[in-house]
């Protein structure tokens, strides 16, 4: 190939490179009060994450909506951005995966400032939606906590064991499973803390890692134990329909002063199962980001299971066919100190 030709495709290719770059930014700006499209000089140099509140999704209608839990009440953002005229988020995935943090907190200050409280709903009425709905991931962390490995017979592991669920599987406080009986009869609960994550993660150290999480939320990592050992991989026994509820809700990475310091529980009917915290993570929330970051992009919007401890059902020293498995009509309750309580029924 002469050099000519050859300085012609590296200008080429560069040029569309550029293109497509400038594209994407250009597609991917921010919205502006009157709803145009903000080109990358008006957007700020990292997303906007929120901060400081306890967020919710309900569903709204035909969709999804954003909710912050105020003193008096649920603030419906979509009522409340309409009423006073406002730009906001539509739902959790349109807040964080568009950085859209810096709009909603302006009209949470506009709302208190407000004397309409036709925009606040009582909690006990919200219908709630799983707390995000469009995640490009759902990373799963088996065998984080060094008794439920050895009550599993599991050897500690060596590096973060990492799995996978899909978005079929994803649940809401107050939700229901149906269990897919047909073809598995080993129900267990695993009550975990899970990350939310709210810019883009890539190669970043431990030290740095928690500036990527958006928040923190209740979560359940909900097996069936005879479909996960049926073969070597574990991604059938996980992520049947429904198979990750999550929330109530999503608490602000900066309202949880250490991740690593949480009373976890697991509840059923009425029996508490789980009782521990997550100072006794093999891998600290840290470790798991950082770790997971090197091998993929973590996105916006992304959530990360971060593992159960010990009371599950699968650890148990009683014949596994003797074994009380969960049943339709059970009620599961998952709690993690200052994240509140996820409730969800089997059916």
């Amino acid at each position: 190939m002469s050099q000519d030709r050859r300085n012609f495709l590296k200008t080429a290719a560069t040029g569309l490179a550029s293109a497509t770059v400038a594209g994407a930014a250009v597609a991917a700006g921010t919205r502006t009060a009157a709803g145009a499209t903000a080109g990358p000089r008006d957007r700020p140099a990292k997303p906007a994450m929120p901060r400081g509140l306890t967020l919710l999704n309900m569903r709204r209608g035909a969709g999804y909506g954003l909710g912050v839990k105020l003193d008096g009440g649920i603030l419906d953002v979509s009522a409340a951005a309409e009423n006073l005229g406002l730009p906001a988020p539509a739902d959790m995935d349109d807040l964080l995966q568009n950085g859209r943090g810096d709009e909603l907190a302006a009209l949470v200050e506009a709302a208190g400032k407000s004397r309409d409280t036709g925009f606040l709903l009582a909690e006990e009425k919200i219908a709630y939606a799983p707390l995000v709905t469009r995640p490009e991931k759902i990373v799963m962390m088996g065998f984080n906590y060094r008794q439920h490995a050895e009550e599993t017979g599991t050897p500690i592991p060596k590096n973060p064991p990492l799995f996978n669920k899909y978005n079929n599987a994803l649940n809401h406080h107050g939700g229901t499973i149906k269990l897919p009986t047909a073809v598995a009869r080993e129900f267990d609960y695993e009550t975990e803390l899970v990350i939310v994550f709210g810019r883009t993660c890539r190669d970043v150290s431990e030290a740095e890692a928690l500036d990527y999480v958006a928040g923190y939320a209740t979560g359940n990592d909900f097996s069936a134990r005879d479909l996960q050992y049926l073969t070597s991989q574990f991604m059938i026994g996980k992520t049947a329909d429904g198979f990750a509820p999550l929330g109530p809700h999503l608490v602000c990475a900066d309202l949880v002063k250490d991740p690593n310091n949480l009373k976890l529980k697991t509840v059923v009917n009425g029996v508490t199962r789980q009782d521990w915290n997550t100072n006794d993570m093999i891998f600290n929330c840290r470790q798991l980001i950082s770790f997971a970051s090197r091998i993929m992009t973590l996105k916006p919007g992304d959530i990360f299971y971060t593992g159960t401890p010990q009371g599950v059902i699968f650890g148990e020293k009683t014949p596994r066919a003797e074994r009380a498995w969960l049943k339709a009509g059970d009620e599961v309750v998952s709690s993690l100190e200052g994240l509140g309580e996820l409730r969800f029924t089997l059916t």
